[in-house]
């Protein structure tokens, strides 16, 4: 198990990528959540099976179509199992 802090840049807010993120994560059976952030990237924490995770983040790197992800910064942090599903967070 695993649990990592993702940041994406690029093109990535109003192309529903938070929904896109969401969908993604339940599919994969992992929790945590998904936000837009004032600078344009968008942040997600992400907890689940370790190959679950990594998907996620290989989904992170080419996002929904009508996204342009230009970077994303990923930093491992300790699993804690606190969620209970993945939502999306409003600022």
């Amino acid at each position: 198990m695993q649990r990592v802090h993702v940041y994406i840049s690029g093109l990535v807010q109003g192309v529903f990528f938070r929904a896109a993120t969401r969908r993604a994560a339940a599919e994969l059976d992992l929790t945590g959540w998904v936000r837009n952030m004032e600078d344009g990237r968008v942040e997600a924490v992400i907890e689940g099976e370790d190959e679950s995770v990594d998907q996620m983040i290989a989904w992170c790197r080419k996002g929904p179509p009508a996204s342009r992800v230009d970077d994303v910064k990923v930093s491992k942090e300790h699993f804690t199992g606190g969620f209970s599903d993945f939502s999306i967070k409003i600022l």
